[in-house]
């Protein structure tokens, strides 16, 4: 690994695509498999905090306090019940800070600027981004070196993105011009209904060299995992989502790391 950890956000405007889940379990898996991985939850909503084990009410330090406050690491990173896997929390005062921001300088930079003291403490750093594309996205891609995007194969979704992919360039050229989208993943398929078929078929016909060969199953112990605050490789390790995104992992790790 690089001196530097190799920094993934999870972006997609659209809510409700397995994004959070798909940020929680490939981190875990990643570190499960002994790399240091670091989360830093980027969303007002916390649920990656919660699906962590980690009691919002009780945390001092947030993602907040990071962008706002310039809070180092020392203060804001927490380590998990998981092997590896350590979290800057967020609650929902997370929300005051795209106003927060407004007017103040290198705005767009206060994660990369965190990321920045880490130094090599960590092999990876991953994001999990609010289904917008407002100032906590920006910041979170112009940290990262690779975007990852889950999406589900329903009617509106190439049409999302699209629209991301644009963002994406965006924030490429004017603030990170290593930015790269590092894979599409594929959520809650069912390859059972035509639409999704369809709509996985159109997406390898304009993003082959970007989807991720193993796609997410519908699949209950993922919905479940959460409510019990941990990863699905802990909540149940024989589970057919557990293998999923233990086999994401392992691409994730030869795409970044070889």
């Amino acid at each position: 690994m690089s001196s530097k950890p190799y920094v993934i956000a999870f972006a997609n405007q659209k809510g409700g695509v397995g994004k959070t889940t798909s940020a929680i379990n490939i981190a875990s898996c990643v570190a499960e498999k002994g790399y240091r991985v670091l989360m830093l939850d980027c969303d007002p909503q916390g649920n990656t905090t919660s699906g962590l084990g980690i009691n919002k009410k009780k945390v001092r330090c947030t993602m907040y306090d990071v962008l706002i406050d310039g809070a180092g690491p020392e203060e804001a990173v927490i380590k998990t019940k998981f092997n590896n896997l350590s979290l800057v929390p967020s609650t929902i005062n997370l929300a005051g800070a795209e106003f927060d921001l407004m007017g103040e300088e290198r705005r767009e930079r206060r994660v990369a600027d965190f990321i920045e003291k880490l130094g090599d403490s960590y092999d990876f750093v991953m994001m999990d981004c609010p289904p917008s594309l407002g100032m906590l996205t920006v910041n979170a891609l112009t940290a990262s070196n690779g975007v990852i995007i889950p999406m589900q194969c329903e009617y509106f979704a190439l049409e999302g993105l699209s629209q991301l992919m644009i963002s994406v360039k965006k924030v490429k050229e004017r603030y990170n011009p290593s930015l790269s989208v590092l894979g599409i993943l594929i959520t809650m398929y069912n390859g059972r209904l035509n639409l999704a078929s369809q709509v996985l078929s159109e997406i390898k016909r304009y993003y082959s060299d970007k989807l991720f060969s193993t796609t997410i199953p519908r699949n209950v112990t993922l919905s479940e995992a959460p409510g019990f605050g941990e990863p699905i490789n802990y909540h149940d390790k024989c589970s057919k989502g557990a293998k999923a995104y233990g086999d994401v992992a392992d691409e994730l790790i030869r795409r970044t790391v070889g």
